[in-house]
């Protein structure tokens, strides 16, 4: 791919965006093009049409999106329905109608069956009923993938997706209303160590199985596609590897330093039972996965409790105890 190609990455400040900035930077594409939400609306038919117009852009990766976990899921479906709906349309057909050669959709692994035999193809799609918990956002990611697809058959575009597995990483969500199960574990696991408690509640069972993904390893990903000419189709991206809920806890105690007990609130969702994603396109075409999850958790824990003692230190006027990652190697 050209290193002087206009890349526009939508959703610059998130976890996914900001990821595939700095990705891209440090492999040399310097013309970047991005916008805050103030300066763009996504939402906005109109005023995405004269962006696009004007800036005339070779490559969209659009990482927008509204997102949460479980809990956000389940209690604004409408919102998550109707925001990602017109964020993805908005922006594929504005970038169809500007002549963009490539774009990149980002979806999710939630758009596969509840009860998908494992590991999950992509082939899957559609073949039995949704998760209820998070149907609404499958339903506006499964859209937007066919509308790719569409215009590909259609226009002959060059629109490709890719379904990531549970993302975790720099600039995650730690809002424990909102965020997704890893990043609310670490921390109930940082401020149970910082106050001492004796336990940990965990939502759900403990039972369920999930994949996580570093999010540095899909924009890895994402460049290999980009710089290999994959062009069209769905490609799940994951390690192809997955653990229980309460393994994850307990791995994500050890690199954390809490030593209390873990309890599990069985009256709480637990989602799907499994999703573990097959990944042998991507490997097939030579790439995977890179960063172990031991690893990443500790990275990612880093960044958050440097963050987190900063707002208390601004917020009480001293800064908490720095915590230990004496058990990250072992975890």
């Amino acid at each position: 791919m050209d290193r002087n190609a206009r890349i526009y990455v939508a959703g610059h400040r998130g976890m996914v965006g900001s990821a595939l900035v700095r990705k891209l930077e440090a492999s040399g594409y310097r013309n970047l093009v991005t916008r805050t939400h103030a300066e763009l609306d996504l939402t906005d038919q109109a005023a995405v049409n004269r962006f696009f117009e004007s800036e005339r852009i070779d490559v969209v990766l659009l990482a927008a999106a509204r997102v949460g976990g479980i809990l956000a899921n389940a209690t604004q479906p409408g919102e998550f329905l109707y925001e990602n709906l017109v964020i993805e349309t908005n922006v594929i057909h504005a970038a169809y109608r500007a002549n963009v050669d490539r774009l990149v959709f980002f979806g999710s692994s939630c758009i596969y069956p509840k009860l998908c035999p494992q590991p999950i193809r992509e082939s899957y799609l559609l073949t039995s009923e949704l998760e209820p918990t998070n149907d609404a956002y499958a339903i506006a990611k499964i859209a937007g993938l066919k509308l790719c697809d569409a215009y590909n058959r259609e226009y002959g575009t060059r629109y490709v997706a890719l379904m990531p597995t549970n993302l975790y990483g720099p600039n995650d969500n730690y809002d424990l209303k909102n965020s997704h199960v890893l990043p609310a574990l670490i921390r109930k696991a940082h401020e149970a160590r910082v106050n001492g408690d004796p336990s940990l509640t965990v939502w759900g069972s403990g039972t369920p199985r999930r994949e996580f993904l570093h999010v540095d390893d899909l924009a890895a990903a994402t460049l290999f596609v980009l710089e290999h000419d994959v062009n069209t189709g769905v490609f799940n991206v994951g390690v192809g590897e997955d653990l229980s809920i309460r393994e994850l806890a307990e791995t994500i105690c050890g690199v954390v330093g809490f030593e209390g007990e873990l309890q599990f609130d069985a009256s709480k969702p637990d989602g799907t039972p499994r999703k573990l994603l097959d990944v042998s396109r991507l490997a097939e075409m030579g790439w995977r996965a890179s960063i172990g999850l031991a690893e990443g958790i500790a990275n990612t824990y880093r960044e958050f409790a440097a963050k987190y003692d900063e707002k208390s230190e601004e917020k009480h006027g001293e800064k908490l105890a720095a915590p230990s990652f004496a058990m990250a190697a072992r975890a």
